[in-house]
């Protein structure tokens, strides 16, 4: 795990220790800016070249009280000189800025792991909010680990007494004190964190140069003091040939809205309300008004969604964007897109529920909604990314379907993607795929009365043409109200009804989606396990575990949930076991046994956390060796 690098540093000057991997977690209240300070040591260690994931924690309160258990806020890194593919199970050092954060996140570190205490929030009042009976820092229940007391409120204030700010406000450049003190611990590079700093307070020079200080004050105290005998380096990965940068699921998925609507060459709009965790896609769509994005805030999610579709009933590609609750709200209009047959994109960012529930938390919870949740027969297409990058292929995707098969396609992403980061190969413009489309010009009635039939399939895609309003010569009735075959005119037939139900059913049975691949090295698994969503990473961590202490396992992970890759059933069927890990009460489970009537495991979690590496191994080991693997 760590080697010495020889370096020949001076008598008396810290040992360099060269890691391959490290998992650092910030902490402190909703107020000392620890997303900021995470999201930082994230740029700076994505510039440097390592491979990374991250895990925000937000609290779920605006405002919770200050110094409580409820309002902490808390930001894991995970980056090495390798491939890795979660935020890590535990962190090796955490930064805890305060009692509170000290006692939410004390039980993740483990034996050995480095602790770096900010002294000044340990106070008798602050002991007490938290339950502390006595201070930690002066017993021994923190003996398992290395512990680095550091007074960053006040050595952050002394080295900005000369700026003339109050004590207040040079207090709360602590955090950059903190960021300072790692990025020297980890030979992280300074300039683009004082450049980013400038830039952010440009217009409060300032406060700008207060956290240049700060941040510098943390770095010099790492430098001089004598408390850390060792410091850390961790080489850039090799990752494949191009260029990177460093985002996160909401974001990719903005930007792949926004190269399908490139490639459709179609005008997007944005019909949604704010809601976490999907609200950072209406902000970072509404930037780009350049490519045809055009956002509308409407006043509640129903608004939101009428106006996408009536952006998609005008010629535009229509999108909404919510969470779980929103989801319920949009249901009806979900529906008349099924029943208008017009492409619509849904975009779900799960949260636990139900209701409000926990908003700031993710969980994987709706998908039997996404599936069912409508009134009547309505089928529609299902698209989960599996991390944050893929967020911007899984919209491509989802944007191709919607378009070419004419309907609404719900993507599923959850809030461990949205806010988590990762860096992201930029492709290349001209391998998109082209997603143009034709829109309807001509009548199209078989009966020779020159009329425009709004419900004439196309043979292969089932798809009915799109005609924008006010093509002269193709006007046609839509709406809510069951349609005649071919005419569109409103049919009350009970054979019409049947057949018109079973159409739209086809239509979404018949997309071309591609086949899952398997996972399985050695080719001699007998167990697979299957996810779908965030999942991803934590079950491909545990693969990787197993597989090292000689256990053979399978893993298939899925994009889409319907319709299903057309192979998956006789992939299922080809393994002893088939176990799921879901952060449900086993929802793909449930479908899956009901279509391939396959005795799925399931292994669910419901504590608005992603899964952990290690407690999937040891679910995964425990069911290969009960096989005879």
């Amino acid at each position: 795990m760590t080697t010495d690098l020889g370096n020949g540093a001076a008598p008396g000057a810290p040992e360099t220790r060269k890691l391959d991997r490290v998992v650092i977690r910030f902490a402190g209240d909703s107020g000392d800016g620890m997303q900021l300070t995470g999201d930082r040591f994230t740029s700076e260690a994505a510039a440097f070249g390592n491979d990374l994931a991250t895990q925000p924690n937000f609290p779920a309160e605006i405002r919770a009280p200050q110094g409580t258990l409820p309002g902490v806020s808390s930001f894991q890194l995970h980056f090495a000189d390798y491939d890795i593919l979660t935020p890590g199970d535990r962190p090796d050092v955490l930064v805890a800025m305060n009692p509170a954060a000290l006692k939410a996140n004390i039980k993740d570190l483990p034996k050995g792991g480095i602790l770096i205490v900010n002294t000044d929030e340990f106070s008798k009042r602050n002991l007490t909010k938290v339950g502390y009976a006595a201070n930690p820092l002066e017993d021994d229940s923190l003996a398992d680990f290395q512990v680095h007391e550091v007074a960053m409120a006040t050595i952050t204030i002394g080295a900005l007494e000369e700026t003339g700010l109050g004590k207040k406000d040079a207090e709360r450049a602590k955090n950059m004190f903190a960021l300072g003190l790692l990025s020297w611990m980890y030979h992280r590079p300074t300039e683009g964190t004082e450049r980013f700093l400038r830039e952010k307070f440009a217009k409060k020079p300032d406060i700008a140069e207060a956290n240049v200080l700060a941040f510098r004050a943390g770095y010099y105290y790492g430098e001089t003091t004598e408390s850390f005998a060792v410091t850390y380096e961790v080489a850039p990965a090799k990752l494949n040939t191009g260029t990177y940068r460093q985002i996160t699921g909401n974001t990719a998925l903005a930007y792949g809205l926004v190269a399908a609507g490139q490639q459709a060459r179609l005008p997007i709009v944005l019909g949604t309300y704010p809601i976490t965790p999907a609200s950072d896609i209406l902000h970072e769509l509404s930037r780009h008004k350049n490519f045809g994005i055009t956002t509308l805030q409407a006043e509640d999610e129903i608004a939101g969604i009428g106006a996408a579709l009536g952006a998609s009933y005008g010629g535009a590609l229509g999108v909404t964007s919510t969470s779980g609750p929103g989801v319920a709200l949009k249901s009806e209009t979900i529906g008349l897109a099924v029943m208008t047959e017009l492409p619509l994109l849904i975009i779900d960012v799960q949260r636990g529920g139900p209701s409000t529930g926990l908003p700031t938390k993710t969980e994987q919870a709706d998908l039997l909604q996404a599936m069912f949740g409508r009134n009547g027969e309505s089928p529609v297409p299902i698209v989960a990314p599996q991390s944050p990058s893929d967020c911007f292929d899984a919209a491509m995707d989802a944007v191709r379907i919607a378009l070419t098969y004419r309907t609404p396609v719900l993507l599923l992403s959850d809030g461990a993607i949205a806010n988590g980061s990762e860096p992201w190969l930029i492709p290349d413009v001209d391998e998109l795929p082209d997603l143009s489309v034709e829109f309807a010009t001509e009548p199209n009635a078989t009966d020779g009365s020159g009329e425009f039939w709004p419900y004439v399939r196309d043979p292969e895609t089932l798809a009915r043409p799109w005609a924008i309003p006010g093509t002269p010569g193709l006007q046609h009735r839509i709406g809510g109200l069951e349609k005649a075959e071919n005419t569109g005119n409103i049919s009350y037939e009970p054979e019409n009804h049947d057949r018109m139900v079973r159409l739209r059913q086809a239509k979404v049975e018949g997309i071309e989606v591609p086949d899952v691949v398997v996972d399985d090295p050695t080719g001699d698994a007998k167990v697979l396990v299957v996810g779908w969503g965030s999942s991803y990473g934590p079950i491909g961590a545990a693969a990787r575990r197993v597989r090292k202490l000689g256990l053979p396992v399978a893993h298939v992970h899925l994009r889409h949930l319907n319709p299903f890759p057309k192979n998956l059933g006789d992939v299922l069927s080809r393994y002893d076991k088939v176990i799921a890990p879901e952060m449900n009460l086993g929802q793909l489970a449930l479908l899956l046994r009901a279509k391939y009537l396959v005795d799925v495991q399931s292994y669910t979690k419901v504590q608005g956390l992603p899964f952990k590496a290690e407690e999937l191994q040891d679910v995964l080991a425990e069911v290969i060796k009960g096989v005879g693997a």
